[in-house]
């Protein structure tokens, strides 16, 4: 994965061959353990969700991103190594399993255009904004995406989920992964915005 500083990426992967990754809901929480372990201090995550068999971040790259350890490697994509490497060992203990447990390359999609401000996309969400503007753009388009990926699950009802960033944005959870300040200023959005974009 190559990073630039000053863009946002979406990051995803899934379960080989689209196997289940979490099976059990403590598997969910130590995932977000370890995320706030290794992920959290190499960027700003901005939004997540956890689903059976993949997972999504979109994280913001800043200096911490981009740079190099001792061995030239790039810390970030190395703290991506590590979580994966980490649970899936702890997973394959529990499972009483030996294989590989994810998809062998981590996507990281640069997300063009930081703020609807800026940049306008031909995607499909789109919302008006406090100024009745209509708001089409590739960055709230990946936020909400992500956002909204449990909804089949849950019969439309993404308050059900517990492991993504929509209960913190929704104003009904007060977590601490994603930096929701930086989201609201990068991606030209008010908190009391959010449920209308995610419908």
């Amino acid at each position: 994965m190559r990073f630039e500083k000053g863009q946002l990426y979406h990051v995803y992967n899934r379960g080989n061959n689209k196997q289940p990754i979490f099976f059990r809901d403590e598997n969910y929480l130590y995932f977000l353990r370890k995320i706030r372990k290794l992920v959290l201090p190499n960027c700003e995550l901005l939004a997540y969700c956890l689903m059976p068999n993949h997972f999504h971040f979109l994280m913001y790259a800043d200096e911490r991103t981009v740079a190099v350890d001792d061995k030239g490697r790039n810390v970030f994509s190395e703290a991506i190594r590590k979580l994966l490497s980490q649970y899936t060992k702890a997973v394959n203990i529990q499972e009483n399993r030996t294989s590989s447990l994810f998809q062998q390359n981590t996507n990281a999609k640069l997300v063009g255009g930081l703020s609807w401000h800026e940049h306008r996309a031909t995607k499909t969400v789109s919302w008006h904004d406090a100024r009745g503007m209509i708001v089409q753009d590739d960055a709230i388009n990946c936020f909400v995406y992500i956002h909204k990926n449990p909804m089949e699950m849950t019969n439309n009802n993404l308050s059900k989920w517990i492991f993504s960033s929509y209960l913190d944005y929704a104003g009904l959870r007060n977590g601490t992964l994603c930096n929701k300040e930086l989201a609201y200023s990068l991606l030209g959005f008010h908190a009391d915005e959010f449920l209308k974009m995610v419908e």
